[in-house]
This record gives C-alpha cells, structure tokens and sequence, in this order.
C-alpha cells in the first residue's frame, strides 16, 4: 500500500474516534457508489453526518505545494488538506450522499470535513472539524 493511502486509513480511523468522543455513532464506513465514496457516516443527536475525511502526514509531503494555501506546520509551511475538498469532489460527493439517503431513509442531515494533521515520528495527530458545508453543485 502507498505512503499516502496508509496516512489516509490512519486519518481516517483518527476522524472515526473522534467523532465517537463527541458523542457521534459511527454506523457506516467508505459507502461506495461507482461515483464516489462517504468515508464517514455518523449518527448524532438529532442528524445524519456525512464526513469526507483529508488527512496528511508531516512525513508525506504537504511542505511547499503551491496548489493550496499555506498553513503553518510543525517544519514550515505546509498544506491544508480540507482544501482538497474541490468542486469536481463535492459534485460526486453530493450524489454519494443522495444515494444513501434513498437507501437508508435519513431525515436530518448535514455534511462536515474533518482535516487530520498527523505527525508520525511524536506520535500525535491533530484533528479539525468542519462543521455543515453546503454541498452545491
């Protein structure tokens, strides 16, 4: 398995207990459709959230891409991986999220990103939830 796809299940098993922390049951993972994939799909209190999990590592990469915008890291400058969440990803995204809610009869719901920062070598990881974005095509 690739460095990147490692980071990525890392991330997202980091995402998954957090959301547990916050008192959110996880009730299904990597939903995929031929079109797109729901890492996440978690019960709250009174809704359904939908989260696409970006993670990166401080070991791959991230440092100087000039594709997004800086964020200040622990070795410099590096990305924000919530920002990988672009308009083409939000189109299949979208449709992801209408196929399960056909499927499974959801009412409430909403559709968050959580940014997992992770840096291997201290063992520690930082995790940022955005909350509710609007999914528009």
């Amino acid at each position: 398995m690739a460095k990147h796809n490692e980071i990525g299940k890392i991330g997202e098993e980091i995402a998954a207990r957090f959301l547990q922390s916050k008192g959110l049951t996880i009730v299904d993972r990597n939903y995929w459709k031929p079109y797109g994939e729901i890492d996440i799909v978690a019960h709250g209190t009174n809704k359904t959230h939908f989260v696409e999990v970006k993670s990166v590592s401080y070991e791959t990469g991230g440092i100087g891409d000039p594709s997004v915008s800086p964020w200040p890291g622990r070795h410099g400058t590096t990305y924000r991986p919530e920002e990988n969440v672009h308009p083409q990803k939000i189109r299949r995204l979208s449709r992801v999220v209408e196929s399960y809610i056909i499927s499974h009869g959801t009412g409430k719901w909403q559709f968050d990103v959580i940014a997992v920062y992770i840096d291997p070598k201290a063992f520690k990881s930082k995790v940022k939830w955005l909350k509710d974005i609007v999914l528009g095509g």
